[in-house]
């Protein structure tokens, strides 16, 4: 039972990556766009005061805010896309057909009934989404209608009929299944609804209310489920729900804090950035923290292993640093040192929680670049984004004398500490590929790609396979036919993780190539998940 709700939690997981990592392209785009409409970018850069440069920035931002007004269907089409097994396009169409047939349905029923608020609905409870009335679930629906068309979906897509209903069979039959469903469903959430709505205040309520202690318990617990690769589910509802906060932005209501400073963003004439913010600060632990803790694990490592630290060391601390991919780093000291993991994950919710003490309200959910672009054209007064930096280098200082000492004290064997003959090190891509060429195995991506098939257990052994940010997600019929040190030492995985037939290869920023490698190898349609 246990391994059935990993599964699927894994599954829903990977399915999350869909609609998660495209929103901060528009946030980053949005972000751009507000350059151009800067007042003080544009006194120290006249020459950008003009209706063509100041035109394209408020077209820019604009026209993508809209993209936080209609994140339910977003998630409806991405979770379904998701979670199919097969026809993955077919799939993503009929859930948005079924979106509109269920805030219709919920429309015209709450007509009926005589429910629907005229005029103002800001604190009715109720919404517009994609022009029609409706109770305001926010991001909600679109997650519960994904799931519902996805489980609807992998029933029935195949199902066929013979002679004149021919033309019914396949997705059609889906659609037909799901009409009275989602019908039903618009008339049953009519009346169950406000209690969940009632339920998710409280549970927002109670985690703001907790102050400080929830900060931290928010950025412990996303640190600390890096291994099962279900760290998202985590800031997931806070960044897009309101869980993250309400806020009135430019006459209309956002609900998330990440949805909340895009606006913000967009809207040039606000003021100190909304508090909720905070939930959205989870990158000074990867710009500063684990940067002290590279350098802690090079001062300690042995003399004669030090050039080679840091070579491994350099580019890792660099990916942290500038895009915010923790995991090569993270899995250089999960396994072989969990009490440093635990150190790192309660000093990342501490940061989070000294930032809100301080009042800082600097967006930082990643990286360098996405620092910078965010905050210096908003400027210190909207952001004191100077402080986050001041927090950083404190908690540099903190991770590195912390690391050094409980390194050196319990003799762990982090990089370059290791035994001879037992190398726990972090591999880069030009590593395995030089190792590869010294083999007599092609220094290229689909040499190491059939070297990771048959590592995996062969062809026969792989189910499924996708990827998120840093990690293959695959589905193994055995997992225990998996050759880890071959998947560490000659193809560059710097950790792998097994929950049930879900395993997870991490590699890095340089893992969508690998995995269109992969899916050429094994000769397979490659999906994008």
């Amino acid at each position: 039972m246990k391994e059935r709700v990993m599964d699927t939690m894994q599954k829903f997981s990977k399915a999350m990556f869909i609609p998660v990592l495209i929103l901060p392209i528009a946030g980053i785009l949005i972000a751009i766009g507000n350059l151009f409409t800067n007042a003080r970018l544009l006194e120290v850069l006249p020459f950008l005061d003009n209706p063509v440069t100041t035109g394209f920035g408020t077209i820019l931002s604009g026209s993508l805010v809209s993209i936080l007004v209609n994140l339910g269907v977003i998630f409806c089409v991405g979770l379904a896309v998701g979670l199919a097994n097969k026809k993955k396009s077919e799939a993503g169409f009929i859930a948005l057909l079924g979106y509109l047939v269920f805030i219709n349905a919920m429309n015209r029923f709450m007509g009926l009934q005589g429910m629907l608020v005229e005029g103002n609905l800001q604190g009715t409870g109720q919404t517009m989404v994609l022009g029609v009335q409706v109770l305001d679930m926010g991001v909600f629906l679109g997650i519960f209608l994904g799931v519902v068309t996805a489980i609807v979906h992998n029933r029935y897509a195949n199902k066929e009929f013979n002679n004149a209903f021919q033309i019914y069979g396949g997705t059609r039959f889906v659609f037909i299944v799901l009409i009275p469903i989602l019908v039903s469903l618009g008339i049953l959430f009519t009346y169950i609804w406000p209690f969940f709505q009632g339920g998710i205040s409280s549970l927002g309520n109670l985690i703001n209310q907790s102050g400080n202690f929830g900060i931290f318990l928010y950025g412990s617990l996303e640190r600390l489920l890096i291994p099962t690769g279900l760290h998202h589910l985590v800031y997931t509802p806070f960044l897009y729900t309101e869980l993250g906060g309400v806020a009135e932005v430019g006459g209309k209501i956002f609900e998330g804090a990440r949805n909340i400073y895009f606006a913000e963003i967009a809207n040039p004439d606000g003021g100190l950035l909304a508090p909720s913010v905070i939930w959205d600060a989870r990158g000074i632990s990867k710009m500063f923290g684990l940067i002290g803790a590279c350098l802690a694990m090079y001062h300690t490592a042995k003399p004669e292993n030090k050039a080679k630290a840091r070579a491994i060391l350099i580019p890792a601390a660099a990916t942290s640093l500038i895009a915010g991919v923790t995991e090569p780093i993270e899995f250089s000291f999960m396994f072989v040192a969990p009490l440093l993991f635990v150190v790192h994950a309660g000093l990342s919710g501490l940061s989070m929680v000294l930032l809100n003490v301080l009042n800082v309200r600097a967006i930082g959910p990643n990286g360098l670049i996405d620092f910078l672009l965010y905050n210096v054209p908003l400027g210190t007064e909207r952001t004191a984004w100077p402080m986050y930096i001041v927090v950083g280098l404190f908690f540099f200082v903190v991770y590195y004398f912390l690391f050094r000492f409980l390194i050196t004290m319990f003799n762990y064997k982090t990089i370059g500490r290791e035994e001879l003959g037992l190398e726990t090190r972090l591999y880069s891509k030009k590593d395995f590929q030089e190792k590869n060429a010294k083999a007599g195995a092609p220094a290229n991506e689909l040499g190491v790609a059939h070297t990771i098939v048959a590592a995996l257990g062969g062809e026969a052994n792989i189910e499924t396979v996708t990827n998120c940010y840093s990690r293959l997600r695959l589905t193994l019929t055995d997992p225990e036919k998996v050759n880890e040190g071959i998947l560490k030492n000659e193809t560059g995985a710097s950790g792998i993780i097994k929950k049930g037939q879900n395993v997870q290869v991490v590699y890095g920023l340089q893992v969508n190539s690998i995995r269109r490698a992969v899916d050429t190898v094994l000769n397979r349609e490659i999906v994008e998940e």
